[in-house]
């Protein structure tokens, strides 16, 4: 079989590559005989393959005894809608078989893991824990400027203009489209996953003056409803952050900030991020003030005011519930701010829960929730 320095087709399984990484890991003595998806009886089976199935590889080695036939089973995964659209996905569902594969007696065992790289070839996936390194950049979190002029009366100018920054930006954000497929796995993610609602409840502690299994098991079945009625808008789909809220974004000086920790393929819902941001002005005007006063109702109009014209998307407000419920259920659970007074997390389940049994949303209108 001869070999080539040409890279393979997009997205081809090359069987040079796969010899090439025998010789590597197996036998610098191997020829690579037949690479056969399962279910046929191709002789030749020797050319490229797309990701997906199964494929029969089958090769040979020389050992003191001579040549010996050898076979194995690569595996792959393609895309699809039940819950490895993402790259990501499928590295994790691959890296995990490798580990579990090996958990119980009598299974076939694996024989490596790793990932195709650009040119097609055969990469190893190292044992261990996977690793970030990010840039560092200097600033103070939102959060800090919401803590500070909660108890405040009336919001400074320079606040108002950040409130209106951020609405911009979000606007700008939004403004690019994605795929409808991106909006389902938002929506699914937002209610099942671990840092989905379902996620958030099973951290809140089993007993709580605030609420009880009963409560939060009758929100997670408001939210399975509302479900079907986000399934209905996957033409939504936008670019956004994924987790905006006041911890995640660093101002410096006068309107110049920067953001971290973007989120869930930061494409979803742009009531996502709206509403992840916004429940804060309420929350930190609660903790400080037992009613939603002051300050930060003027952030919370500015902002609301800013984001509506300028991003035009006045259907956002009949979708809200869901997505602030999310943000709710953390920002008032005791497992992440556990000197949150507790009138103040009544206030805020009782306001998502309104929402949920079909209460309209008006940002301009809303109480005080004292």
């Amino acid at each position: 079989m001869s070999t080539t320095s040409q890279p393979p087709p997009a997205g081809a399984i090359h069987p040079e590559a796969i010899e090439r990484y025998l010789r590597e890991r197996v036998s610098r003595h191997v020829r690579l005989l037949a690479l056969n998806p399962f279910g046929t009886d191709d002789a030749l089976g020797l050319k490229a393959h797309g990701y997906g199935r199964p494929l029969l590889v089958r090769w040979e080695e020389q050992s003191e005894e001579g040549p010996l036939i050898k076979h194995a089973v690569l595996h792959t995964m393609g895309p699809d809608r039940y819950g490895h659209d993402r790259r990501a996905d499928r590295i994790a569902a691959l890296a995990e078989a490798a580990v579990d594969y090996r958990a119980i007696p009598h299974h076939v065992r694996p024989l490596g893991v790793g990932t195709f790289d650009g040119r097609g070839e055969l990469v190893p996936l190292p044992p261990g824990e996977p690793w970030l390194l990010t840039e560092y950049v200097e600033g103070r979190t939102y959060a800090v400027d919401l803590d500070a002029i909660a108890a405040r009366t009336i919001a400074p100018t320079h606040d108002i203009e950040r409130a209106i920054t951020l609405a911009d930006y979000l606007a700008m954000l939004h403004a690019q489209p994605k795929k409808p497929i991106d909006h389902t796995r938002h929506v699914r993610d937002t209610l099942g996953s671990g840092e989905g609602i379902f996620g958030i409840a099973d951290g809140w502690p089993t007993e709580h003056p605030v609420t009880d299994p009963e409560r939060l098991m009758r929100i997670e079945q408001q939210v399975v409803a509302w479900r079907w009625r986000l399934k209905a808008n996957a033409h939504r789909a936008r670019r956004i952050h994924g987790d905006f809220h006041p911890f995640n974004i660093l101002f410096r000086e006068g309107n110049d900030f920067s953001v971290l920790d973007a989120s869930r393929r930061v494409a979803g819902d742009p009531a996502d991020d709206v509403t992840c941001l916004a429940v804060n002005y309420l929350f930190f005007a609660l903790r400080a003030r037992g009613a939603f006063k002051g300050a930060l109702r003027d952030l919370w109009h500015a902002f609301w005011e800013r984001y509506l014209e300028a991003s035009g998307d006045m259907k956002l407000l009949e979708l809200v519930a869901p997505w602030f419920t999310w943000r709710v259920l953390v920002v008032a659970s005791p497992a992440w701010y556990p000197d949150v007074p507790d009138a103040a997390r009544l206030r805020l389940l009782d306001f998502v829960e309104g929402l949920l049994a079909g209460a309209p949303f008006d940002p301009f209108t809303i109480g005080d929730l004292s």
